[in-house]
């Protein structure tokens, strides 16, 4: 196995990160969750949301900074280069992991 600087990322890390991509720009934690429910398609809890944009942040893979909006100062989120680079590293490392799956047999099983 080769040694890597990979930062191994949870679920909702990766979506939460992938979100704030798609943003185009900077998120909002509210934008981050609605992004996500209307992908997913599943609902989450705020709470889990910002504990988690917290901990990105303390790990490094995101930024904050507080601006003021409609008089009420708020905190936006963008993804850091080591951010980019984890997200690009989960996703490589996620389809070789999926290359050689029998997609026929997995939606058989998932008929059973």
């Amino acid at each position: 196995m080769r040694e890597s600087q990979f930062v191994p990322l949870g679920v909702l890390e990766e979506q939460i990160l992938v979100a704030v991509l798609r943003t185009r720009d900077e998120a909002f934690g509210m934008q981050v969750r609605r992004e996500i429910e209307r992908v997913t398609e599943r609902d989450l809890a705020i709470g889990a949301v910002y504990a988690t944009l917290d901990r990105l942040e303390a790990k490094g893979l995101l930024a904050s900074r507080r601006t003021i909006t409609d008089g009420a100062s708020r905190r936006v989120f963008a993804v850091s280069a080591k951010g980019a680079r984890a997200l690009g590293e989960t996703r490589t490392m996620r389809e070789r992991l999926w290359r050689g799956v029998d997609v026929q047999r997995l939606q058989l099983l998932a008929r059973a």
